[in-house]
């Protein structure tokens, strides 16, 4: 048998062991099995070498493990082997490994909680579910969401999704990304937002429902069923929710790690604000509510921001700040009654100590008195029949029934938000459908299971046999529909399990009845159950331990519930009298909580946990029905909801979702295997693998089945019919014919069946790759066999003659060494005798010249010794002699001035005496007269004495300064002496010392002169080493300059790098902007569309259409504008303008909408506006530093204009003379009467000259216009270059190559953006197309600013045109003077009047600027020399006009007279005169198209609205319509007719817009049936539309450039021919038209895009994908229920020859209506980006398709593309670039993925892919066959480091839906307009050639 042999193959089998920690264990058979056998010998993966015991009575085997290529699965049923080992481990390695969550098993989704936010329910994942097949796309909530909308649609049948899971498995987030993808795909978004308030209903649910317990955060503690309504059209429209068995107990009792309901928490966090200061609330930590669970805070969560959530979304769902208040208070109030006291007052009573504090709140908040309340909350009242009491209770009881009032009001609460929920999304349409999501608890088992779990798990028993039933139908409907025999199928029937509970005497009967029992109790209703079912019920048991349990087996385990509270939980009463305290509160809002208390509720309308029943009777008499509805029980409720809710299952499609916990301690991506196989089985997982593994799990298409096991057939078994095929080999293979069934489409195997298969294809394969291999290997060693002899034959040859080549070499060395050595030596010998000779002649030579040096400095020295001596010797006697002399003069002064002393101390005491003086007063007076001569004599002879003694003083001077000379040259003399004498002596030591030395030098000699041999040896060899040296040096000299040279070079790369990096950020700032524009233009087309909808829907639905009439379009165009061509679209109009009103009085809601919507695009376009303010400010910061660098062109620009306002000035001249010389001539002429006023030649003549003086205007207004250029800043010579038109370049910004360039063209882009254009003659009531639509209002202010602006500008010119009038004046006098002259003289009359014009600005100039005077001069000689030329030309031009005047005269003359001769002057001058035509030939046709007034809609009509792209267009000119149009838009503005300018103008745009509007809406007001042929249809519409689109965008392009060509804008008529010149617009300048013709293209552009893109989409998947386009590389897989689309090319399955064809056919049909190049290599380009990213996305969500081989085909398809590419001479469009990504993600499938070196070749090759999708690929990655590796975790980490660094957005998908910004480059055409000829087919005769 198969499955035995499975246990007995060459390679060991793998199975699974229980284990009692990891569940399951995988081991490895090391023995085969043989029947029989008791054990099996295996080894773990590990090592451990075990034996494993078979079970002696059944002697079952253990379970196989799967091959390796299954593992990890998208779908659980397409395992080989169906069992819970294998869905366990596949789940595990999903999970851990491959990070996915969702997992297929069968119908049910399979959602494992990663305790993580992942990156995957982003808007662009969602869009890449919508649409596709569950099938198609990895598992995800989005494609079982998908697949119910899809179904809703198709089938007309409401669907529900039941998401079930125990708590903290995410049942609410699932549920919570159903809905959001339902709002998302609906389209509902641009109406009501419905879905808004939808999702806005969450925030509010999980607050007032949700609570933190020890499994989850954020665990629902009520059940909920949300139908979401749809419409006809599938778009949101409302939504109804429904809830179950709200958890009371909460509010008053938390367990250790739980939180109350979120919302108590949140108005504590938020009591510091203002608005909640009035709730006197505090920290969660002081409320008994709150506290218990000792844990207020979760990790990560702001409550108080919570809270600002809860607000809005109250604010959203339409609950007003006053209810809002009050629902506060009242929340507020729960947690104040909490915290009220009650104390015994004795045994049987209980008292409320008085003022107490947290009452007195509860009463201020609710409006209730505080007796009342207190009295209440410690007494009840009891009524007998005859009397009422007031009893008193304990204070157990009134702690009771406070807790009691406080869940009862909060379930209040509770059902008053659910059902102002319910309103606010209350549909306002009627429903057509619905889509129900389910959000119900699991299973739930605990140590103390209670009530509550008692009604979650009878619940859970319906839903499980709900779903057992589906999926049992599922099976059976699939076996019936392939016609096979259909065998019942065993499956698990809960129903005995249901009737213990729901049946009459169940669980919830006897607990009811026990409820009406007077004394009925807990203890009481156990033993009823023990009695009832103890004995008569499998199911029920009873503990051993205890009297108060029973034990229910559910079909997830068995659970033991106690007793305690079944009662009271049931029964759920409250005091009366403290409802009718609260009753009379004076807060409205309370009141309206209790208005109800007496009305009779549907059950299922609210939460079956907010039943109240009273457990007294009301005073008021009710009816019985009444009363006993009232006295349900909370069971019975509840049974009756789910009653109820199950009928609503069973009437809907349903689709399941299981949400799995994968661990308790919540760490992300960790798997517990216990946890885990315990929910399998209790959600229903297991159940299904058990059902599906009873029939035939296995299916495959007869083809699947072909291209899997074609290796198993031989060629003879290969038949035409492959279902034939496929059973002959089968019973070749498989003998048991159970083990199969054939069906219509598919074979049905049993389980294992594939796994056998699977080896038998192995071991072929096997086999084979050893047959190969042996054959290889054998080829591979002969050939390096024979390649080692021939290398080593040819080694020996060539060693041998190397050996002997090298013998000879010897001999012949050996030889020339003698030789050399012989010479060398004797050369040797003889040079060392010759330098020993030298040396000796040397040293002889120097000793005896050093002999005679030594003897004559001895005898020198001995004289000089001799003269020294005599010197010295007299020197000395002489000093001698001096000193004695000198001694003897002292002692004889000595003596003299003793003696003097002695002298003079005699005559002092003499002096004293008084005889002394008597003897001297004796002839004292003769002495005095004496004394007296004496005095005068001795003054005389004092003069004389001082004459002489100042004479000798000077000659003592001289003399003592002879003797100083002297004395000092004695001295100096005397120390020369004492010198030489020390001189003497040292000498002689010297002497001595010398001979010592000249001994000594001598010895040193010799060793000197060895060393000097040595040294001049050493020397030589140094100057080598410095020579090899500066060898080296000059080496690193030379690298160091090339170096250098690198560096420069790198440098210089490097700026130019940061200069292109500059650029292409520049561009992609231009690009950017670009698509914000567009992006502008798009959402203003579709609020166009979208109001047109709304207006012609309400239109519909208010008035029933007359018979006849017929419904148009609306011809709105960018600007809001609009036109009328006929009756019909009056009619439309007033019918839309009728239907304006009847929704203005309908539904203010939408205008409101609408509104708001136009305020988000306001402030979007703020926010543009800003950034672009920020751009420009970057830009002109820019712009400043290249200032100076334009100051030259500046100056060769205002030269340029100067002389074109000169060349103006000429011209003006030059009419002025031709009209003075016709009147002259015609006055000369008046003689004959022929020229005469009012003559018809006259007038003619007269005609032409007024149209000469038009002309004459219209250049004085264009040299107004150049002199306010001149004197205009550089911004605006720069503006005036970019602001006509964005796309003013020739070039596309790619071919932008300096960043000038760039900067030019945003500049030109950002003004288009911001600034209007200014007419050069403005439209007169021009407000109809140039009038902003509402969505563009935000310009107006802008437009008025601009227009402020331009009045100032005016102001100027104004003062501007009076002076240049002035100057006009002159220069008509100027040449009224030079007409007098000949043309000579006229000629230096011209020149001298410009030269003394020019010196008199010369001589303002001076006086103002000198250095400004200079430069002026220069141009003023380079201006003369202009003029000279241009007076010579104009003077030529002047001679030729007046030759032509005369002929005119001439002929005017002859017609004149012959007319002059019949024509009497009377009646020339009363009758009416014909005017005459003067005849035109054939080649001054100017190409115009004249029509009149009522032939415009003629026009319109014929030419635009019934024009067909197929047909009549084929055979036209490329862009003849265009040049029609603007043919007659010439012959508008040669008539100077701006109304027909204008009306044509609208016309055309609004007609484009009409015929492709009409082209893209067929059928969109068509109800939707059916959305998969709906979209195929529109798509098919679309693909029709291509060809008139593609039309019109050639067409409006063409137009646009013909009104740039012949705009008379210099820079657009660089090639234009002179004829072309000539066929300029005169009269009006119609910029602001180009601009709305411009973004009509970008429109249509983008609707191109669009309509390619439909066309395209549904061909990508399976072009570049699915199919095999090399056959036989990708493998087939065993794939489960959710069949994918096969690889192999079904009849109309697309190709990727398809994708090449229809790339084709756009390709021809764009050239064929002579689209631009360079627009269609943005369209290419555009394409091949949609290719790319489509292909890429679905890479990244389908993990089969990421696999060796479907990279080879995906790189085998993108080189087709490139080689289109190459066909097409597209390759430099920037297409190929754009697949980058694809090619990259292609590369990486196939890359090696193993070491570190492959992760760091990967990371340099993807860099046009994210991290996120590196990661997810390798993720992905599933090896197709058994010889593939998976990629390793480590490594996937190791990339995941490399990468970290990397800044990046973390998007995984590619955005497909991005329109690159397009760019219009001017193409001029070189067609002449005169020659254009219009067929007859368009039936346009009533147009007239001018």
């Amino acid at each position: 048998q198969p499955q035995s042999a499975l246990y007995q193959s060459d390679t060991f089998a793998r199975v699974w062991i229980p284990d009692a920690d990891e569940v399951w264990k995988s081991a490895e058979l090391t023995k085969n099995y043989k029947h029989g056998d008791s054990t099996l010998h295996l080894t773990l993966e590990d090592g451990m070498d075990i034996e494993h015991k078979l079970d002696d009575k059944t002697k079952n085997l253990p379970h196989l493990r799967n091959p390796d290529i299954l593992v990890g699965e998208n779908d659980l049923t397409a395992l080989s082997y169906l069992h819970e080992p294998a869905v366990l481990h596949n789940l595990k390695v999903r999970f851990t490994d491959s990070k996915l969550i969702y997992t297929y098993c069968g119908i049910v989704l399979v959602a494992i909680n990663p305790y993580e936010n992942l990156p995957i329910y982003g808007s662009d994942i969602i869009n890449a579910y919508s649409g596709q097949n569950m099938g198609d796309m990895d598992p995800h909530i989005f494609a079982v969401a998908e697949e119910a909308y899809k179904q809703m649609a198709r089938d007309e049948r409401n669907q529900s999704i039941i998401v079930s899971g125990e708590s903290g498995a995410g049942k609410t987030v699932s549920a919570k990304y159903a809905m959001r993808y339902f709002a998302t795909v609906s389209g509902a978004a641009t109406e009501a937002n419905v879905e808004e308030k939808v999702l806005a209903s969450n925030p509010i649910m999980e607050a007032i429902g949700n609570a933190k317990t020890t499994r989850n955060d954020n665990s629902s503690r009520f059940g909920k069923y949300i139908e979401i309504g749809f419409d006809k059209r599938y778009r949101i429209i409302g939504a109804n929710m429904r809830t179950y068995l709200l958890e009371k107990s909460r509010v008053v009792f938390q367990a250790d790690e739980e939180r109350n309901y979120h919302i108590f928490y949140q108005l504590c966090a938020s009591s510091h604000l203002p608005e909640f200061k009035n709730l006197k609330l505090g920290s969660a930590d002081v409320f008994h509510c709150t506290n218990q669970g000792r844990n207020p805070v979760i990790d990560g969560v702001d409550d108080a921001k919570e809270m600002c959530t809860t607000q809005h979304a109250f604010s959203l769902l339409g609950i007003n700040e006053l209810n809002q208040k009050g629902l506060f208070q009242v929340l507020a109030a729960i947690l104040h009654l909490g915290n009220v006291e009650i104390k015994d007052r004795d045994s049987d009573s209980s008292i409320i100590p008085p003022n107490n504090r947290h009452l007195t709140v509860f009463c201020e908040l609710m409006g209730v008195t505080y007796q009342d309340m207190s009295h209440w909350l410690c007494h009840k009242k009891l009524k007998t029949a005859q009397e009422t009491y007031i009893k008193p209770i304990p204070r157990l009881q009134a702690s009771n029934a406070r807790d009691a009032l406080a869940k009862h009001i909060y379930a209040k609460v509770f059902n008053w938000i659910v059902d102002h929920v319910n309103k606010s999304l209350r549909a306002t349409v009627k429903q057509h459908s619905f889509i129900g999501v389910l959000d119900i608890y699991g299973f739930e088992t605990f140590e103390i299971n209670s009530f509550e779990q008692f009604c979650i798990n009878y619940a859970n028993e319906k839903l499980q046999q709900q779903f057992n039933m589906h999926v049992f139908k599922l099976e059976q409907e699939e076996y019936l529909k392939e016609q096979i025999p259909w065998t019942l199928i065993d499956f698990y029937d809960n129903q005995p399990c249901i009737n213990l509970i729901e049946a009459k005497m169940g669980v919830l009967d006897l607990l009811d009845e026990e409820c009406k029992m007077p004394k009925g109790s807990d203890d009481s209703w156990a033993q009823k159950l023990y009695n009832t079912h103890l004995k008569t019920c499998s199911l029920f048991e009873k503990p051993r331990m205890s009297n108060k349990a029973f034990i229910i087996q559910h079909f997830a385990d068995k659970v033991q519930y106690q007793c305690d509270g079944f009662l009271e939980k049931n029964k759920d009463t409250v005091n009366e009298e403290q409802i009718n305290v609260l009753k009379a509160s004076k807060l409205d809002l309370l009141v309206e909580l209790f208005q109800d208390e007496e009305k009779v509720t549907s059950p299922t309308g609210t939460a079956p946990g907010g039943r109240t029943r009273l457990s007294v009777k009301p005073k008021e008499v009710r009816s019985g029905a009444s009363s006993k509805e009232h006295k349900k029980t909370v069971g019975c409720q509840f049974r009756n909801s789910l009653a109820m809710l199950m009928e609503t299952l069973n009437a809907t499609t349903p689709h399941y979702v299981r949400c799995i916990k994968p661990n308790d301690l919540k760490f992300p991506f960790t798997f517990d295997p216990k946890r885990a196989v315990q929910q399998l089985r209790a959600c229903g997982v297991l159940e299904t693998i058990r059902i599906s593994a009873a029939g035939f799990p296995s299916r495959w298409t007869y083809q699947e089945f072909f291209s899997r096991y074609r290796v198993l057939m031989k060629q003879k078994d290969v038949l035409s019919d492959r279902r034939l095929t496929c059973r002959n080999v089968l019973e070749k293979l498989v003998q048991d014919q159970d083990k199969y069934q054939f069906g219509k489409t598919k074979i049905f195997f049993r389980a294992g069946q594939v796994a056998y298969l699977e080896k038998l294809r192995a071991d072929k394969l096997r086999k084979a790759c050893v047959r190969i291999q042996k054959t290889i290997r054998c080829w591979l060693v002969r050939k390096k066999y024979l390649r080692k002899k021939h290398a080593a034959i040819t080694i020996q040859r060539y060693t041998r003659g190397h050996q002997a080549r090298c013998l000879v070499k010897y001999m012949r060395q050996t030889l020339a060494a003698i030789t050399i050595q012989k010479f060398q030596r004797m050369c040797v010998q003889r040079k060392v005798y010759l330098q020993k000779q030298a040396a000796a002649l040397v040293m002889q030579t120097i000793l005896r010249a050093y002999m005679a040096r030594q003897k004559y400095q001895g005898l020198l020295r001995n004289h000089k010794a001799v003269f020294i001596q005599k010197h010295v010797r007299g020197w000395l006697a002489r000093q001698r002699y001096k000193r004695s002399l000198r001694a003897i003069v002292y002692l004889q002064c000595c003596i003299r001035r003793m003696k003097a002393k002695k002298e003079l101390k005699k005559l002092k005491i003499e002096a004293r005496s008084v005889e002394h003086f008597k003897k001297l007063n004796v002839g004292m007076e003769n002495k005095i007269m004496q004394l007296q001569r004496k005095l005068d004599e001795q003054a005389k002879d004092n003069r004389v004495t001082s004459e002489r003694l100042n004479c000798l003083e000077t000659s003592h001077a001289v003399e003592s300064e002879k003797l100083k000379v002297e004395v000092s040259k004695l001295k100096g003399i005397e120390e020369e002496a004492k010198n030489n004498a020390n001189r003497v002596t040292s000498l002689l030591e010297q002497l001595e010392r010398l001979r010592k030395e000249l001994t000594t030098t001598q010895k040193e000699k010799k060793t000197i002169e060895d060393w000097a041999t040595k040294y001049r040896d050493e020397m030589e060899k140094m100057v080598a080493e410095l020579k090899q040296q500066n060898g080296l040096l000059k080496t690193e000299k030379d690298d160091l300059n090339r170096m250098i040279k690198e560096q420069s070079q790198q440098m210089t790369e490097k700026m130019t790098r940061a200069l292109a990096e500059e650029t292409q950020q520049l561009e992609s700032d231009l690009n950017e902007e670009r698509s914000r524009y567009q992006n502008l233009l798009t959402e203003h087309l579709r609020l166009e569309e979208r109001y047109d909808d709304l207006k012609e829907e309400i239109t519909l639905s208010v008035s029933v259409p007359k018979p006849g009439h017929r419904r148009t379009d609306s011809t709105h165009s960018s600007n809001g504008s609009e036109c009328t061509y006929n009756s019909e679209f009056a009619e439309s109009e007033e019918s839309s303008r009728h239907g304006e009103d009847v929704t203005r009085g309908m539904d203010t809601s939408l205008t409101l909408k609408l509104q708001k919507r136009v305020t988000e695009l306001e402030q979007e376009k703020s926010s543009l506006r800003n950034e672009l303010e920020n751009k420009e400010d970057q830009f002109q910061r820019a712009r400043v530093r290249d200032d100076e660098e334009h100051k030259k062109s500046r100056g060769a620009e205002l030269e340029y204009e100067s002389l074109k306002r000169q060349e103006l000035d000429s011209e003006n001249k030059k009419l002025k003379h031709d009209l003075t010389a016709m009147r002259q001539s015609l006055l000369g002429n008046a003689g004959a009467g022929a020229g005469a006023p009012g003559s018809p030649p006259y007038k003619v003549l007269m005609d032409q000259l007024n149209s000469s003086c038009e002309e004459l205007e219209v250049r004085k207004e264009e040299v107004l216009i150049l002199r306010s250029q001149l004197v205009s800043q550089k911004e605006a010579m720069q503006h005036k270059e970019t602001m006509t038109e964005p796309v003013h370049y020739a070039e596309d910004v790619h071919k932008m190559k300096d960043s000038g360039a760039i900067t030019q063209a945003y500049l030109g882009l950002k003004e288009t953006n911001r600034s209007p254009r200014f007419l050069r003659k403005p439209l007169e009531n021009d407000s109809n197309l140039l009038s902003p639509s509402p969505p563009l209002r935000l310009l107006e202010g802008q437009m008025q600013q601009q227009r402020r602006s331009y009045d100032n500008e005016v102001e100027v010119l104004r003062g501007e045109l009076q002076s240049v009038k002035e100057e006009n004046n002159r220069q008509q006098q100027l040449l009224a003077q030079n007409l007098q002259l000949p043309p000579e003289a006229r000629i230096e009359a011209s020149l001298q009047h410009e030269i003394t014009r020019l010196t008199n600005e010369n001589l303002m100039l001076r006086t103002e600027d000198p250095t400004a005077y200079r430069s002026a001069k220069v141009n003023i000689l380079r201006r003369m020399v202009d003029l000279m030329e241009q007076l010579e030309k104009q003077d030529k031009t002047i001679r030729k006009l007046k030759k032509q005047l005369k002929v005119f005269s001439k002929k005017i003359g002859e017609m004149g007279g012959k007319e002059g001769d019949t024509i009497s002057p009377g009646q020339m001058v009363e009758e009416t005169v014909r005017p005459v035509n003067i005849p035109r030939r054939e080649k001054d046709f100017q190409g115009m198209l004249e029509y009149k007034k009522e032939d415009e809609l003629k026009l319109v009509k014929n030419l635009i609205l019934e024009l067909k792209p197929r047909g009549v267009a084929v055979n036209l000119i490329p862009g003849l319509p265009a040049y029609i149009l603007f043919m007659c838009l010439r012959h508008a503005d040669y008539v100077n007719d701006d109304q027909k300018v204008r009306t044509l103008l609208t016309s055309t745009i609004n007609s484009i817009k009409k015929i492709l509007k009409e082209g893209c809406n067929v059928g969109a007001n068509t109800v939707i049936t059916l959305v998969t042929i709906l979209s195929f249809y529109l798509c098919q519409k679309r693909g029709d539309d291509f060809e008139t689109v593609s039309f019109w965008l050639s067409n409006t392009c063409r137009f646009l450039h013909c009104l740039k060509q012949y705009s008379g804008d210099e820079s657009f008529m660089k090639h234009n021919t002179p004829k072309q010149n000539d066929h300029c617009l005169s009269n009006f300048d119609l910029a602001e038209y180009r601009q709305v013709l411009s973004d009509l293209a970008i429109q249509i552009y983008q609707q191109l895009i669009k309509c390619m893109e439909n066309i395209l989409q549904p061909m990508i998947v399976s072009g570049m994908l699915e199919h095999e386009t090399i056959q036989g590389v990708s493998g087939v897989k065993p794939t489960g229920l959710r069949k994918r689309t096969s690889s192999i090319a079904d009849e109309g399955t697309y190709t990727l020859e398809s994708i090449l064809r229809q790339l084709s056919a756009f390709h021809s049909t764009m050239c064929q209506h002579g689209t631009d190049p360079e627009l269609i290599k943005q369209v290419v380009k555009q394409q091949f980006y949609i290719i790319g990213a489509v292909t890429l996305n679905n890479l990244l969500l389908r993990k089969d398709m990421c696999s060796w081989s479907k990279g080879m085909q995906i790189r085998y398809n993108v080189s087709q593309l490139e080689e289109w590419l190459r066909d097409k001479s597209l390759m430099l469009c920037g297409a190929k670039e754009t697949l980058e990504p694809l090619i990259q993600a292609a590369q990486l499938l196939q890359v090696k993925k193993k070491t570190d070196e492959d992760a760091e070749a990967i990371c340099s090759m993807c860099n046009s892919l994210s991290t996120s999708q590196i990661v997810k690929v390798l993720n992905l990655y599933t090896p197709v066959n058994e010889f593939e590796e998976r990629v390793s975790v480590t490594f996937i980490r190791t990339i995941q480091t490399r990468l970290r660094d990397r800044c990046e957005t973390p998007q995984l998908l590619m955005d497909t839906k991005i329109i690159y910004p397009v760019t219009f480059p001017f193409n001029p055409s070189s067609l002449a307009l005169e020659t254009i000829q219009i067929p007859g087919s368009l039936n346009l005769a009533f147009l007239t050639r001018v």
